[in-house]
Formats: structure tokens, C-alpha cells, sequence
């Protein structure tokens, strides 16, 4: 965020508010938007694309429920490489279409060497080991060391949520 919460105008405050467990389920979200905001859905899409624009939100998109659609298995690969080639790493992991979050991270030695974190999701965890073994081969004999952990339980599944 490239702005202070603080900074922002009633109107998008309530924008914000408005949208952030997500868009109304209508064919015509940003017009139902407007009629509780009480202004226009080109004033509502101007808004959001301003705040896309400055960094103050991220994105505008559909987040489909994993579990609903058979991705019982997530896992998160935790990788050790050289911290001097973290990032180039990241960058190619980070665009395989079965990782949907890469992350560098400190490690915590001597108990944590990890320093390379990637999130995948398969229907189940043989196929989610199929996918980390792909990541594997990507990194050949930079990888030191791996371990991949599996969720048991959802315990929060939302993004940032501002008071009102």
C-alpha cells in the first residue's frame, strides 16, 4: 500500500469498505455498487482504477475457492538456495501456473533453512508432490535442501479488511 489508509477521501473509504469482501454477485456489479454509494458506475470504475493505479489495492479479480473446485491438497514447498539467486528463482517459480504464491523469506537457522517459499494446490498430494518434483528439476543442484507442507485446516481464508 502506497498510502495510508488514513488518506483516504469518505468516498473511497466507503468504496473500499463496500467492495472488500468482494464484488456484489449481479450481473451488473458496479451499478449496484453505485446505487449504494449513491453515485454513477463510471465514477465507481474511475475510483477503482485509481486506487489500482496508486497502489492502494492490488487487484480486482475472482478468487475461486480451491477446496470447492477439488484442490483438497495445498501444500507449501519451502526450498533452500543460495540467497544470492533467491530471486531470479522466485521470479521463474513464481510464473508456473501451478504456484499461486512465491515468496522469499528470512530463514531462521540453525532450525530453518528455508528461504524460498511456494504455495501449490492438486486435488491430491500425490499430485501436489508431482508439481513440487517440477520445481524441483527447475532448480537442479541449487537447491540444498526442501521440504513441502501440507495444510490440515483452514483457519482464516480473507484478505486485509479496514474497520468502518
Amino acid at each position: 500500500m502506497n498510502e495510508n489508509a488514513g488518506t483516504f477521501d469518505p468516498l473511497d473509504r466507503r468504496l473500499m469498505l463496500a467492495t472488500q469482501a468482494g464484488l456484489p454477485l449481479v450481473p451488473r456489479p458496479y451499478d449496484e455498487l453505485a446505487k449504494t454509494l449513491g453515485i454513477d458506475a463510471d465514477e465507481v470504475i474511475a475510483r477503482l482504477q485509481a486506487m489500482l493505479d496508486t497502489g492502494r489495492i492490488r487487484r480486482i479479480g475472482a478468487v475461486p475457492n480451491h477446496y470447492a473446485i477439488g484442490y483438497k491438497a495445498n501444500g507449501m514447498s519451502v526450498w533452500d538456495v543460495a540467497d544470492e539467486s533467491v530471486d531470479a528463482f522466485g521470479e521463474r517459480i513464481g510464473a508456473l501456473e501451478f504456484v499461486t504464491h512465491c515468496y522469499r523469506r528470512p530463514r531462521k537457522l540453525p532450525e530453518w533453512p528455508y528461504n524460498l517459499f511456494a504455495m501449490v494446490h492438486a486435488p491430491t498430494r500425490e499430485e501436489a508432490r508431482e508439481k513440487v518434483e517440477i520445481i524441483a528439476a527447475l532448480l537442479g543442484d541449487a537447491c540444498r535442501a526442501r521440504d513441502i507442507l501440507f495444510s490440515t485446516a483452514i483457519l482464516k481464508k480473507t484478505g486485509l479488511r479496514i474497520s468502518g
